[in-house]
């Protein structure tokens, strides 16, 4: 388990899996965070995700839970590139009790230490859509970085939209590397 000042991630297991579908099932959070046609996961759906999280493969799943023990969301990596030492990641809180208070910022920086710190991977990278304006702002304090715009790569709720192509290297995190949790 890793935490910070809000939350902890830890790995997920099944008592997870009914709220993580409903989560992912809201409307509000799947326009967030869902490319494809928005169609509902089903709870079989979200049992095979969660029972093939494995700590042996390239992809690495954490359940975020409050500091008191409330699951609210998940992050992750979703690639790694051992040899090149990337890394795309992606997180959301699916709580929204918990948006727009930090919670978010939080576990992308326990992450971030993470993938620094026990990983050693040197950049990590992620794509927002760009209506996302929180998630941008979030992931801006925790030191990613704006690289370019994939233009009109989304389309959703009949129209087109960019995507937001952001990363934090190794050396610009620098001192902010310390210790987990």
């Amino acid at each position: 388990m890793y935490t910070g000042k809000l939350v902890q991630l830890r790995a997920y297991e099944t008592k997870d899996i009914e709220a993580a579908k409903n989560y992912i099932n809201d409307p509000e959070l799947k326009h967030y965070l869902m490319p494809g046609v928005p169609f509902p996961m089903t709870l079989s759906d979200e049992t095979k995700f969660v029972e093939g999280i494995s700590a042996f493969k390239d992809n690495y799943s954490f359940a975020i839970d409050t500091l008191d023990g409330h699951y609210i969301g998940g992050c992750g990596l979703n690639n790694v590139d051992w040899k090149n030492r990337v890394a795309v990641v992606g997180i959301f809180i699916g709580d929204k009790d918990y948006w727009g208070k930090g919670y978010g910022t939080d576990a992308m920086t326990v992450l971030i230490k993470f993938i620094f710190n026990e990983m050693n991977l040197n950049r990590i990278m992620l794509n927002v859509y760009g209506f996302n304006e929180r998630a941008i702002k979030s992931y801006e304090k925790c030191g990613f970085v704006r690289e370019g715009i994939l233009r009109q790569s989304l389309f959703k709720g009949g129209q087109y939209h960019d995507e937001v192509v952001m990363s934090i290297l190794r050396e610009e995190y620098g001192n902010k590397i310390g210790p987990l949790g």
